[in-house]
């Protein structure tokens, strides 16, 4: 053991299987992995272990929060197209993402992930499904800023195989060939991938869409990722047009297609699942398929709702996603754990999602969604050390007694800490792995460059 981390006097939410809650209590940490969590005062070590305390008087601890669905690439293009559908949306930013190169993908990576780890998010998963052919490594890229920022990454090798003159929706520019997805996608799990307890990076495949890829590349996507044991990850049931389009190109809504050819299954997470029947639903249970849920990016776009207290219901693994920043400018994580819970009301009335629901889809649902639940989402003994501390005593927050509803519906608490496998990578509200005013210059060159080709 190298170091050790206790925080004492604090409120927990554990978020474990009986959502035990420590009014005043302990979490101690030794290297990257929590080792105690209990009421009352941390043990005494009589040990020469450097130990990092840290007085939770006033402060709330919870999980890390889990991203599961995410395009970090769209930090360059935030704020266009801002009142378009979906489809219209894409048509308008295929031209510039198709500008996209290794450089600028790994500056947008380091603002997509800041932003995420400032909001409390320790885990992140990200869909990269735009690859230029000049465009050099843009996942490695990726991948490269995650190491360097400190985030556990979930990097998904996407893939549009079915341009425009195909029948599809993306330009011919934007897609690439059936075999040269299937290479790639094997040498990113060759090269990335780490299947061991604890990882910080692992890849998943993901077919962007059914309305962007053709039907071989989602069979063989599926059979590729089963035979290299990594997870399955497209965009399902986001929009009206998309049931639309499936139902003109396969005569099948969209869960409908995705379960014919084999896409759904506890190795499977689906993005979005707005336009869903109560038979899709049912099948996402019986096969332990997940779902992001994307609130912000949704309700930006104008796309509906995901009936989350109805999946919630039938035992369907959710979890929230920020997703891509150009249909989600803020690119924080906490502010859909507000989202979910107010847009979940809107629905279906006051009692359709509870607080520590909410935080809940954000931490332990995000974990069963990306396969990890055994190893994250929760503050138990035994795992990993990815934890947020919340100053929750401040003039914003002093004055609500239930912690977790200051988390769920009130303004954003600021972060005393936050550790991902046992590293802090944000104390008092400041990134501590990058210059947050360096990332701001980069992101604003590369941004602007691309806008002006």
């Amino acid at each position: 053991m190298q170091e050790r981390l206790v925080v004492d006097n604090a409120t927990i939410a554990t978020v474990d299987a009986n959502d035990t809650e420590i009014d005043r209590g302990h979490l101690v940490v030794e290297d990257d992995t929590i080792v105690a969590v209990g009421e009352g005062p941390a043990p005494i070590h009589a040990d020469d272990v450097p130990t990092r305390r840290v007085d939770g008087t006033g402060r709330l601890v919870t999980p890390g929060l889990i991203n599961t669905h995410h395009h970090f690439y769209q930090w360059l293009t935030r704020g266009l197209a801002q009142d378009s559908t979906l489809f219209d949306w894409l048509v308008t930013l295929y031209p510039l993402w198709s500008r996209i190169d290794e450089d600028s993908v790994y500056v947008a990576a380091r603002g997509s992930i800041a932003a995420l780890l400032l909001s409390g998010c320790t885990t992140t998963s990200d869909h990269h499904y735009v690859f230029p052919r000049e465009g050099g490594d843009v996942l490695g890229a990726t991948i490269r800023a995650g190491r360097e920022l400190g985030v556990r990454l979930h990097a998904t090798r996407g893939s549009m195989d079915l341009g425009e003159s195909a029948g599809g929706l993306p330009p011919d520019y934007a897609v690439e060939d059936l075999d040269t997805i299937l290479d790639a996608s094997v040498r990113a799990i060759e090269t990335h991938h780490d299947p061991s307890p604890g990882a910080m990076v692992r890849i998943g495949i993901a077919p962007c869409s059914p309305f962007s890829v053709t039907t071989d590349l989602l069979r063989e996507s599926a059979s590729l990722a089963r035979s290299h044991g990594v997870r399955l990850h497209t965009h399902g049931s986001e929009t009206v047009d998309e049931d639309h389009y499936c139902l003109e190109q396969f005569g099948v809504r969209p869960v409908e297609y995705l379960d014919d050819l084999g896409w759904l299954g506890s190795d499977v997470w689906l993005a979005h699942c707005v336009h869903v029947e109560h038979t899709d639903i049912a099948r996402f249970a019986e096969s332990g398929t997940g779902v992001a849920h994307c609130p912000s990016s949704n309700g930006r776009l104008g796309a509906g709702i995901a009936p989350v207290p109805e999946m919630l219901e039938a035992g369907v693994p959710v979890g929230l996603g920020v997703d891509g920043a150009a249909s989600n400018e803020s690119g924080g994580a906490i502010s859909e754990v507000r989202a979910a819970l107010l847009f979940a009301r809107a629905r279906r009335g006051p009692e359709a999602l509870t607080a520590r629901q909410a935080l809940r889809l954000a931490t332990m649902g995000g974990a069963r969604v990306l396969g990890r639940g055994d190893e994250l989402g929760s503050l138990e003994s035994g795992k990993q050390a990815d934890l947020a501390v919340w100053d929750v005593d401040g003039f914003e927050h002093a004055s609500i007694d239930d912690k977790i509803a200051t988390l769920a519906l009130g303004a954003r608490p600021p972060l005393t800490l936050l550790a991902v496998n046992g590293r802090i990578v944000v104390e008092h509200d400041k990134l501590v792995t990058a210059d947050t005013a360096d990332i701001a210059r980069e992101t604003t060159t590369a941004s602007r460059g691309l806008l002006q080709g």
